[in-house]
């Protein structure tokens, strides 16, 4: 039998952002309904470190603080970097970083994806009192989307029809809601796979994460609370393969050389797992009473870690104007708030990507011109002050 049930806003997803973008809905007193296919894996202080890390920088660890979760994620199991080192393995010349420069505990932290849903989504089924409410469906899937001028229409795959304000689609970068909508992405295939494991170093990994460019792509080392490193290495697909199916030896060997020793030798890994790396920009970040959010508007390459930083920026700026919407007894999807979240979000977005897509081609490159304009790219920008901090505030999301 179909239920119908009227809510403000629908969140569709219940990754990082898309439960993050709950949570401050329901603290800022709206009735949500969080729609996900899949429940969340627990989270479990004896389980093996999620293969599946992120580096939050200081601006969303400041979000969730406000959301009232980072206590607990400190508490769990989170890894502050004080220190970050870039540099190229075919050019003299490194960027390095230091919190101690600017003043501060940390850079930021190496966190498992699964640690903060896992506690995202315990908030949200406690949430504070006083607060709005959230209604969690789960295992449900999105099957049509109605996208109607003073509502949208959501009809769930068992029957279930939900009648909203706003929907808000954070499902990832297939986006099956984005599809739905009719919303296009320019997309570019990097031909490339990140491997990602855990692995452990002869020495200790300093609270520094370091990051190699080499000729096809980027080998990242992040320090986890256990003393190890997790690893995300972006190669080529023909060799993502080949480096998948080698012995741990042979694997631990190559790896120790490609990041130059600079820990000493690689003593041991989990298993490797791997992923494709693409582009995909959305042509637009709202339509209608529709909004995008992460990866379902925008998903960029890993090399500096900013993919869920930028989702969790698309959830400060728009739970802030929902938030003072609903304080002026404002409608949550009307068009001149959503046109200015597209507003505020995509040009940052998308310039964050194309950014980031220029450094990879221009650090994959083994041009010698351009090989030698970057190592001098790398030096000048670790010796000039201002430069250097204006790269460390964006990265800290402080632009």
């Amino acid at each position: 039998m179909s239920r119908r049930g009227e809510l403000e806003i629908v969140v569709v997803g219940a990754g990082v952002a898309g439960s993050a973008m709950a949570l401050a809905l329901v603290r800022a007193g709206f009735d949500v309904a969080l729609v996900e296919s899949r429940p969340p894996s627990r989270w479990h202080a004896a389980d093996e470190v999620d293969p599946r890390v992120v580096a939050l920088a200081p601006d969303s660890a400041a979000l969730l603080d406000e959301l009232g979760v980072w206590r607990a994620v400190l508490a769990a199991r989170a890894s502050a970097y004080r220190r970050m080192r870039v540099w190229d393995a075919l050019a003299p010349g490194e960027l390095s970083f230091d919190a101690a420069d600017r003043g501060e505990a940390a850079l930021g932290w190496i966190v498992e994806n699964r640690l903060l849903q896992h506690v995202l989504w315990g908030a949200l089924n406690a949430p504070p009192e006083g607060a709005g409410s959230a209604r969690l469906l789960c295992p449900a899937e999105v099957v049509a989307v109605d996208n109607e001028a003073d509502g949208v229409a959501v009809e769930l795959a068992d029957g279930t029809r939900l009648r909203a304000r706003l929907l808000i689609a954070a499902d990832g970068a297939a986006s099956p809601i984005r599809q739905q909508l009719g919303i296009g992405t320019r997309d570019r295939d990097y031909g490339q796979r990140a491997i990602v494991a855990h692995v452990g170093t002869e020495r200790a990994h300093e609270a520094t994460a370091w990051q190699r460019f080499q000729p096809g792509g980027p080998l990242a080392f992040l320090p986890l609370v256990d003393g190890r490193c997790s690893i995300v290495w972006s190669r080529p697909d023909a060799d993502a393969a080949r480096m998948l199916a080698l012995d741990e030896s042979a694997f631990l060997a190559e790896l120790g050389c490609a990041f130059d020793f600079r820990l000493g030798a690689i003593t041991s890994t989990t298993p490797r797992y791997a992923f494709p790396l693409k582009l995909r920009l959305a042509e637009r970040h709202a339509i209608g009473r529709c909004a995008l959010l992460g990866d379902a508007a925008h998903a960029v390459h890993p090399l500096a870690g900013q993919g869920l930083n930028l989702g969790l920026r698309d959830v400060r700026c728009l739970a802030a104007l929902l938030a003072r919407a609903q304080q002026r007894g404002g409608d949550p999807g009307a068009a001149n708030l959503l046109r200015r979240y597209e507003r505020e979000r995509r040009s940052e977005n998308t310039l964050a990507a194309r950014g980031l897509d220029l450094i990879e081609r221009s650090f994959g490159s083994e041009a010698m011109p351009i090989v030698a304009v970057r190592g001098l790219a790398l030096s000048l920008a670790d010796r000039l002050g201002p430069l250097k901090h204006l790269l460390g505030d964006a990265a800290a999301g402080r632009l």
